[in-house]
């Protein structure tokens, strides 16, 4: 299957030839990996067999994580994920968008309204750069093995919010 890759910010008007209609936002998908042995704020990866870092572009709203949690060990493991500035590194939060969530509890969804959710799901989460997303085991009970896997959607901020520009 061929692949097609973008710099544009996705949108759509849904077919409106009069150019009326609000174009909505494309929601997109990145898979994580982290390893449940882990320290928090640790590059999260691609995948398992991928270590290529989960890095989302500047303007990106993260609204659901779909996480599979399958951490062992420690009594009641918990795992956070957040993030830190690709070129202004100083510019982080470890928990932004995942605080303290069960790391064994099988499918986990987690969104704006999941009392583990961190305070920046939902919000642009830098307007001026690129963000590597970053987890692994909360301090105090954290996991020593298995792992977190699963998907961060996520859309990016329309600057003509939703209006025709042409």
């Amino acid at each position: 299957m061929a692949v097609s890759t973008t710099q544009a910010i996705w949108r759509s008007g849904g077919g409106d030839q009069t150019r009326t209609a609000y174009c909505g936002t494309g929601l997109m998908v990145a898979e994580f990996y982290i390893s449940g042995a882990s320290a928090n704020s640790v590059a999260v990866q691609v995948s398992s067999a991928d270590s290529s870092p989960v890095i989302l572009p500047a303007g990106a709203v993260v609204v659901q994580i779909n996480a599979l949690c399958a951490a062992t060990g420690g009594t009641t493991p918990t795992f956070d994920m957040g993030w830190i500035g690709y070129t202004d590194t100083s510019a982080s939060d470890d928990n932004g968008l995942v605080a303290a969530a069960v790391a064994t509890t099988g499918k986990l969804v987690i969104n704006f309204a999941s009392a583990t959710a961190g305070d920046d799901l939902n919000t642009i989460i830098s307007a001026t750069q690129m963000v590597k997303i970053t987890g692994g085991g909360t301090t105090g009970d954290a996991p020593t093995g298995g792992s977190i896997s699963g998907q961060i959607l996520y859309y990016v901020t329309d600057p003509y919010l939703g209006q025709q520009n042409v």
